[in-house]
């Protein structure tokens, strides 16, 4: 599986999952566990959408 969220968009994805997280503990929302999709993606390293639609945000392409 080849990497296709490095650099800059890990780290914005999982401070969006962190916050979308916090936001959904505050309020008592189940809303809030759709934060850990951009969590788990940051994590990994790999988006399925952005494969999808063949975009990758990685200059070199990497392989685990």
């Amino acid at each position: 599986m080849e990497h296709n969220v490095c650099g800059n968009e890990r780290i914005l994805r999982a401070v969006l999952g962190i916050l979308v997280m916090a936001a959904g503990l505050y309020y008592g929302s189940w809303w809030g566990a759709i934060g850990l999709v951009p969590l788990v993606t940051a994590f990994v390293g790999y988006c399925p959408i952005s494969h999808v639609i063949r975009y990758s945000s990685c200059t070199v392409r990497t392989s685990p």
